[in-house]
């Protein structure tokens, strides 16, 4: 069996998570597919962003846009000698939780596609790149929906770091080891 890759890319807004990951992804070498989980809206600063994510890829990654399957995005995608990245889980969540519909999945539906993720990514073949937020490090949020997004993030995050071989959190551009492969 060949053991897993999955390097776990954390940090705040405007930390350098997604630059790092797309370099890690590059890096590697290998053939790449990108995982987008932004949902595109009718915001023109938010569009603004998914266009600089897309202008700074290199034009030869393949672009797959996943909705709430995230798990069947990576089955979908995943080879040996294949590098997925994905960006990101904060986004993916967000759209679980706060869906363009209005009305949020079921907190169990939403707790079995992230099981079913865990799943995916346990049986990949490939190397995985994870991108997530870490937005946990502030005060407790006012309101109960924010709480919820901001605890079901972290659980989220705690569960990803722990089937990762490598994690790394970006502060101000500077990536800093949180786990090694030889600690994984």
């Amino acid at each position: 069996m060949t053991p897993r890759d999955l390097t776990f890319v954390l940090g705040g807004a405007r930390s350098g998570k997604s630059l790092h990951a797309e370099q890690l992804a590059a890096d590697s070498a290998l053939p790449v597919t990108y995982i987008a989980t932004a949902r595109v809206t009718d915001d023109a600063e938010f569009r603004a962003r998914i266009a600089h994510h897309r202008e700074r890829r290199p034009r030869h990654w393949q672009l797959f846009e996943a909705g709430v399957d995230l798990a069947g995005a990576v089955t979908q995608n995943d080879a040996s000698g294949h590098c997925i990245l994905i960006d990101c889980l904060t986004l993916w969540l967000a759209n679980l939780l706060c869906p363009p519909e209005g009305d949020a999945l079921p907190l169990e539906r939403c707790h079995a596609h992230v099981a079913a993720l865990e799943a995916a990514l346990i049986n990949a073949k490939g190397k995985l790149i994870v991108v997530s937020n870490e937005i946990g490090l502030g005060v407790v949020p006012l309101g109960a929906a924010t709480r919820l997004y901001v605890d079901e993030l972290g659980r989220l995050n705690q569960r990803i770091a722990a089937l990762s071989t490598q994690a790394t959190m970006l502060v101000a551009g500077l990536p800093l080891a949180l786990k090694t492969a030889s600690h994984a």
